[in-house]
């Protein structure tokens, strides 16, 4: 355990760390060692023992981890028994082969009652493992099957799960030539390429890959596009003359959900880092020389598309970049979706009473590292953060009110933030880490919550008859949640008007009573106060000072 005046010092140089460990790097990025958080480094080196020994014979190489893990011990990050023993050689994520319980990442917790659901309580933690954690990668790599079969290492391959959720392939050419000539934009298409617009130079078995066809969704999985799959008559890598254009960094083809809704478009990342995983067969598999290209003719924006950073550093194409050509790849692959059938994230069937799920917990910090998020240890005083929506519907009327309420308690600092005006995305995750009580009525803002500290509880002021959305996603992300309790102390506007016809509470602004509000986020308070990873940053903090920001109030 670090001295306390230790620990101090290596929370406030944090980021400085970071910066060290990158220039540290730059020497081994491809060859040694991935840009990626100490808990998750380790685990990468348990994955390929060939980097783990090259770094073991490289100094600088085991200074970077020892200061890494001295930022783990800092941040307190979850580590399991086994690791503090000193066994961290055999830590692994959970997908792996013979990855105990004891050394996986983490394991749910189920506190609820399994009765009437499962069998035991051991078959209810491992139903949630298997529906949305590292056991659900395990499932897709068992189901891997070789679709088309190669004789030679310079002929194609494609290699495919059930369902064709996922799908990787080498040397494959993909016939884009008939977009040119569409006038309509592409988007949730399932008709982008004709029959023969994919070829692989390899032994194909049409029988086997008929056989997983039945998802014939456009975000289900990758049917519509490998129907048209043929064996081509010529190798692809031998003859590229039969390419426009050969693209050989390592690509991801995706089919996104949406760009401008932070809920869905989310769904798309968190399935394109659970792909990292399914497709981990190289020490490359995290590298950032990447190229994703998006499914569709529309121009790609997003004020999310900062986090495609922490996947590349190359610019995103769509379909525009290719259209009217023929595309070699050299290395490509389908990845997860966001609408399959019982997926990850937006269809997954949540089992009763169980939680923290360590794919979502590997996810966010994942992305909190890539993107250089800054950390800041909590206080005594309660950092609340409140989602003031400045949207036609679902705005709380009587806001003032109870931020003034918030305000007057001496426990809390308070701040009023609007996602939707002034604030970059990189900037708002800042904000998040740095909560420990989020506050917003129903909406893609409350996404959020996956960048919350462990210890940390969301309050979803009123989930406007939905819900299971976001409890269901703090349940996999692990942090607290709680929303309005009692029904006739919320006012709503109106009845609410659907655009389609007939109410709904999605269309309407809503008040709130202020004592039970209160009441409600001192309970949450109390949750965080009793966190113990909370409590182990309390005891060691800093004297608090005076806010400063105008938005503290």
């Amino acid at each position: 355990m670090l001295k306390p005046c230790v620990r101090l010092i290596l929370i406030s140089q944090l980021l400085l760390l970071s910066t060290q460990y990158n220039r540290k790097l730059d020497n081994y990025t491809l060859t040694i060692l991935p840009d990626l958080p100490p808990e998750h480094l380790k685990r990468f080196l348990n994955t390929f023992p060939k980097i783990r020994t090259e770094c073991e014979q490289i100094q600088e190489c085991q200074n970077i981890l020892k200061t890494f893990n001295n930022i783990s011990q800092v941040q307190g990050n979850e580590i399991s028994s086994a690791a503090k023993e000193g066994q961290e050689s055999g830590v692994c994520w959970g997908h792996e082969i013979n990855c105990t319980r004891e050394l996986r990442f983490q394991t749910p917790s189920c506190s609820g009652d399994h009765t009437g659901w499962v069998q035991s309580k051991e078959a209810q933690i491992n139903t949630l493992y298997y529906q949305a954690d590292f056991g659900y990668i395990q499932q897709q790599i068992n189901e891997l099957l070789l679709m088309c079969e190669p004789k030679f290492l310079t002929d194609s391959s494609l290699e495919c799960n059930k369902y064709l959720k996922f799908c990787r392939g080498r040397n494959l050419l993909f016939d884009f030539r008939n977009l040119a000539g569409r006038a309509e934009r592409i988007r949730y298409h399932m008709d982008v390429l004709n029959e023969g617009g994919i070829k692989g130079y390899c032994r194909f078995n049409r029988s086997l890959l008929t056989e997983e066809l039945s998802h014939m969704g456009a975000l289900q999985s990758w049917s519509p596009e490998l129907r048209n799959f043929v064996e081509a008559d010529e190798s692809i890598i031998e003859n590229e003359t039969i390419c426009d254009m050969v693209i050989t960094t390592p690509t991801f083809l995706m089919k996104i959900d949406a760009s401008y809704n932070m809920y869905h478009h989310f769904c798309d990342f968190f399935n394109l880092f659970a792909t990292l995983f399914v497709n981990q067969t190289h020490p490359s598999a995290f590298d950032l020389n990447t190229q994703v290209i998006i499914w569709e003719t529309y121009p790609y924006d997003s004020p999310f598309a900062v986090t495609f950073k922490a996947f590349s550093k190359n610019p995103v194409w769509t379909l525009n970049q290719v259209k009217g050509q023929r595309i070699c790849f050299r290395n490509v692959v389908l990845p997860l979706l966001p609408r399959m059938i019982f997926g990850l994230y937006y269809n997954t069937p949540l089992i009763h009473g169980c939680e923290k799920s360590g794919l979502f917990r590997a996810f966010s910090e994942f992305i909190l590292h890539r993107l250089r998020i800054p950390f800041h240890p909590p206080r005594r005083k309660i950092r609340i953060t409140f989602l003031a929506r400045r949207t036609k519907y679902r705005r709380v009327l009587n806001e003032d009110e109870l931020i003034a309420q918030l305000a007057s308690d001496e426990e809390y600092i308070v701040k009023r933030i609007s996602f939707e005006r002034g604030l970059n995305f990189l900037e708002q995750l800042t904000i998040t880490r740095n909560t420990d009580i989020l506050i917003g009525v129903h909406g893609a803002g409350l996404t959020h919550l996956l960048f919350l500290p462990d210890w940390a509880g969301v309050f979803e002021l009123y989930n406007c008859d939905d819900p299971n959305c976001y409890r269901d996603l703090a349940r996999l992300r692990g942090v607290h949640y709680i929303t309005w309790e009692k029904r006739h102390l919320v006012y709503p506007q109106d009845e609410g008007h659907h655009p389609e016809g007939g109410a709904h509470a999605k269309f309407t602004n809503y008040s709130f009573d202020g004592k039970e509000f209160a009441r409600l986020v001192s309970k949450l308070a109390n949750y965080v106060r009793n966190h113990k990873k909370y409590n182990e940053y309390i005891k060691n903090a800093s004297p608090p000072r005076e806010p400063k920001d105008k938005e503290e109030l």
